[in-house]
């Protein structure tokens, strides 16, 4: 495991004591609210329930889009909604298509393929949704920077409403509306929304103002929430509370094709973040990746039951092929960076590589060795298209932005991005993009940090924590999972289980003994240390649930030999 440095948030103790006291809460939990910039009484009564909602008709240009879906409604005009392939995009455009469906709508859903179409809008798309007799365009995850490709719409007959959440330019596209939070003139408070909650917040709005049809609104939170969490967008303001009730949503698995989804990856308890980023994302994903994303959103809006079953199959089949193929290019990944340290920043590319893939590759390339990590497929004709992934301060978007004249097109998000680049320029590209992220690094910036929320001792981690901590879901990007650090444990049992996971019993002191799992940790030998010696945890408390009997487990997340004193 990568040395960590453990960094403690600041709290200060007198206001942790008075937010404790007030809302007769354990201390460790004051400490996690307080770090969550929540301070007093009723800033914490609001984060554990969170109830909060802003209006939708703040949202850019928002009236002129459901004034010009209404027309198409009443009218009977064909109308597409056009998403990325990915699960947002696709949870997005499912939440348009059967909103507007149960409104009685000509509406039909597309979702490019990614290696014969690309991201995004594409003009060849365009022009044969156009010769269908598409009137009215509707894209999700997509559209903010597709200044040509709606001009094309335009010049056909089409009018275009972009639905989108990421970075704009200063000139938006020539759409009937552009519905992105992250516009300079934007006046919604909350700039977190993916595109399934902007698609869901359009679908209020056209309800309050005109009614709905067949499909409640809140029957599409179960999407909202698979949106939001796969897309690692803030789980703060309002994204807190949609997520919250579309994961109760998800456990009552009242869509059909979620109960496939569910049974296939396995799921038989509650759905929680973890479900949704681990299990159930990934299948969605894997149709895009391999296949053609239309089979997830046709999985999130199929009535029927055998439908779904053969669709929720098809993508477990996918996602076995998906780890197959990622993990047979990280082998190769990693060959070609051993033997070297490795550079400010990893640019790999090879015409053997799977395009669905490489955002995983680089993923895991930045996890292994805490750099910014590209990762390229080099098709027949010399051309690389790709992903790329950052470590935390790291800003892809502008880095890319620097490198753009080498650029065929890039875009994305301060964290991760999407770029195409033609062969030839790969090694200026590779060594500007490094002195990009060189320049960063020398201020200090590469040391892998580990955020720890405070230092707790063993006999502070009891049930009433646990379940404190719990009122703080779901977990995600913006709202941590809260990690404690205990130190000078002696190490009562240590063993392998699983072939790969460290099992281990410790107790500190007197105190009762607990059980603690270290995931893909091995063994102690593997971390650099001994039964005999005293370890430092960094840890998350769950309760393991086992031949009807829970008890609270250590979830370890680093581990380290105590300092002498």
């Amino acid at each position: 495991m990568t040395s960590k440095l453990w960094v403690f948030r600041d709290i200060d103790p007198g206001r942790r004591a008075t937010l404790a006291q007030a809302l007769s809460i354990s201390p460790a939990t004051a400490g996690l609210l307080l770090a969550r910039g929540v301070t007093t009484p009723d800033e914490a009564t609001a984060w554990m329930t969170p109830l909060r909602a802003h209006d939708p008709f703040l949202i850019p240009d928002i009236e002129a889009a459901i004034d010009r879906l209404r027309y198409a409604v009443q009218h009977g005009e064909r109308v597409c909604f056009y998403g990325d392939y990915d699960v947002d995009g696709m949870s997005a455009t499912s939440i348009y298509y059967s909103f507007f469906r149960g409104l009685g709508a000509n509406a039909q859903a597309y979702v490019p393929h990614r290696v014969r179409e690309g991201y995004g809008l594409n003009e060849g798309a365009v022009r044969a949704l156009a010769a269908e007799g598409v009137k009215l365009l509707v894209t999700s995850d997509c559209g903010t920077t597709s200044h040509h490709e709606i001009a094309v719409a335009n010049q056909l007959g089409m009018n275009v409403i972009v639905t989108d959440h990421h970075q704009t330019d200063e000139q938006m596209p020539p759409a009937l509306a552009v519905m992105n939070p992250h516009r300079r003139e934007a006046r919604y408070p909350f700039r977190g929304l993916c595109s399934g909650g902007l698609a869901y917040k359009v679908a209020d709005a056209y309800r309050q103002r005109y009614g709905q049809g067949t499909v409640a609104l809140d029957s599409l939170l179960d999407l909202v929430a698979l949106s939001t969490i796969a897309d690692v967008v803030p789980l703060q303001d309002e994204n807190r509370g949609l997520v919250q009730e579309g994961l109760r949503h998800l456990s009552r698995g009242a869509r059909c094709g979620i109960r496939a989804l569910k049974q296939v990856a396995g799921v038989t308890r509650e759905c929680t973040s973890e479900t949704v980023g681990f299990k159930l994302g990934p299948r969605l994903n894997a149709a895009g990746r391999l296949d053609h994303a239309i089979k997830g959103v046709q999985l999130l809006t199929t009535e029927s039951e055998s439908e779904a079953m053969q669709l929720a199959q098809e993508l477990e089949q996918l996602n076995r092929r998906r780890q197959d193929l990622e993990a047979e290019i990280m082998r190769e990944a990693v060959a070609m960076l051993d033997g070297s340290e490795a550079p400010p920043a990893i640019v790999l590319a090879s015409r053997g590589w799977h395009l669905g893939v490489v955002g995983i590759v680089a993923a895991r390339l930045m996890e292994r060795y805490h750099r910014p990590a590209i990762v390229l497929a080099i098709n027949e004709q010399g051309v690389g298209k790709g992903s790329a992934r950052t470590i935390p301060g790291f800003d892809l978007y502008q880095a890319l932005a620097s490198c753009k004249d080498l650029l065929v097109a890039f875009g994305g998000h301060p964290s991760a991005a999407g770029m195409t680049i033609h062969e030839s320029q790969l090694p200026e590209f590779r060594a500007r993009f490094a002195a990009v992220a060189g320049a960063w690094s020398l201020a200090g910036n590469v040391v892998p940090t580990l955020h720890l929320d405070s230092e707790v001792s063993l006999t502070d981690v009891n049930m009433r924590l646990i379940q404190e901590i719990g009122s703080l879901h779901p977990f995600g990007a913006g709202n941590p999972e809260p990690m404690f650090a205990v130190k000078g444990l002696a190490i009562m049992e240590a063993r392998v289980v699983g072939e790969k996971h460290l099992k281990m019993t410790v107790r500190q002191g007197r105190s009762l003994p607990f059980d603690s799992i270290g995931f893909g940790m091995k063994s102690l030998s593997e971390q650099g240390l001994t039964l005999n010696q005293p370890v430092d945890l960094a840890f998350t408390p769950e309760i393991n649930h086992w031949n009807g009997h829970d008890r609270i487990q250590l979830r370890i997340r680093d581990m380290r030999a105590t300092a002498r004193e």
